[in-house]
């Protein structure tokens, strides 16, 4: 099994030969909109992901994944070729392309915030309005009988006799 660093930086290798790759050297037009996000290697360094995600023509058309995978599937072998004479391993990886989810389930989340924003909203809203069930500062105002009460019991002790004192009767 290899060192765990050393799994890291093939991997990073091989996102970047595989990107520039796309880019510059393979002519297929499906892969115009393919991008590389991520590149996962197994310990034993025989197997390795790459993660790639792929943009619409325009930001509401939705991106042709059928096609792209269908083209990193045609390039694979030369991908692989490539990726041995540039990363120098005894033993090239397999490719695996796997479609990232990264940003699916981004907009998921933006979504699901947007919503609680709203309803934050909503609800700061219907409080605006809204005014107390009771009084308005129950807490400031210290009531009447409470006032009475603290006075007789200041009174009461004030009368009874200190420690040491004797009553006469």
């Amino acid at each position: 099994m290899a060192d765990q660093a050393r799994a890291r930086r093939l991997a990073k290798r091989i996102a970047q030969i595989v990107a520039s790759a796309i880019e510059h050297q393979i002519k297929d037009p499906r892969l115009a909109k393919v991008t590389i996000t991520d590149a996962k290697v197994t310990g034993d360094l025989r197997d390795a992901t790459v993660y790639y995600t792929v943009l619409g023509d325009t930001v509401d058309a939705p991106p042709d994944l059928a096609g792209a995978a269908a083209a990193l599937a045609s390039a694979t072998g030369v991908l692989r070729s490539l990726v041995g004479q540039g990363t120098g391993v005894r033993f090239t990886p397999t490719l695996a392309f796997i479609a990232d989810t990264v940003p699916d389930t981004a907009r998921q989340m933006d979504e699901l915030l947007a919503k609680a924003r709203e309803a934050d909203a909503e609800v700061a809203r219907i409080a605006s309005g809204a005014s107390p069930a009771g009084e308005a500062d129950p807490y400031r105002a210290p009531r009447e009988a409470e006032e009475d009460e603290a006075e007789g019991v200041a009174e009461a002790t004030a009368a009874e006799p200190a420690d040491g004192e004797l009553r006469h009767r």
